[in-house]
């Protein structure tokens, strides 16, 4: 992926193949000369939220113009939506798969159960922001530290797994909220570890 430096470079020859002023390319994505100028002086960084519309104006795919190298479609596969994931006051865990979405196939994951999870709350926050779709790898058990999907009492949260004795700490990341303690009088059921989480602005 190319730096701020890079991007403009690449703008700057775009412009010039296609003859398009600063004055022009400002009024195609919307924003004042002066500001466009502090990106090509070098003086602004560039902000990746406007490469959409620099690469619409000049005519190419926002990958392109991020230097992002398409995905091959054998690295990606499907996996399953499953419902929404409180974070914070939880909601009822929704096992019915909503949908199934596609996922980028890491090859240290290719022979494992992944599932998707929608986060919702703010329990978590700032680690993982209200909204975001989380990827989990199925399996029983995790090590301190880790992330975790949780099933109590018929309802999942996503929280910090720690191991103190014969009990299980749930650890939000934001302090406005309390631990939960899993023991044999507050049991629960590890669904799996958070390897990774995605949010879109759109």
């Amino acid at each position: 992926m190319r730096n701020s430096e890079e991007i403009i470079n690449y703008l700057n020859k775009l412009r010039q193949e296609q003859d398009v002023s600063i004055s022009e390319l400002a009024r195609r994505v919307g924003m004042a000369k002066s500001g466009v100028s502090r990106y090509f002086n070098h003086t602004r960084e560039f902000p990746i939220n406007r490469a959409p519309a620099f690469a619409k104006a000049l005519h190419v795919d926002t990958e392109d113009l991020l230097g992002i190298e398409p995905i091959a479609k054998d690295k990606l596969r499907m996996i399953p939506l499953i419902g929404t994931i409180a974070m914070g006051e939880p909601i009822t865990a929704e096992q019915n798969i909503e949908k199934y979405i596609p996922e980028y196939m890491m090859d240290k994951y290719a022979d494992d159960t992944l599932f998707a999870l929608k986060c919702k709350g703010d329990s978590m926050y700032p680690l993982i922001p209200n909204g975001a779709i989380a990827t989990i790898k199925q399996q029983p058990c995790v090590e301190d530290g880790e992330i975790a999907a949780v099933l109590i009492d018929g309802e999942a949260t996503l929280k910090k797994i720690l191991h103190v004795g014969k009990t299980v700490v749930l650890r939000p990341a934001n302090p406005e909220y309390k631990d939960i303690i899993l023991d044999k009088d507050h049991p629960g059921t590890i669904l799996g570890k958070m390897i990774k989480y995605e949010m879109n602005f759109d």
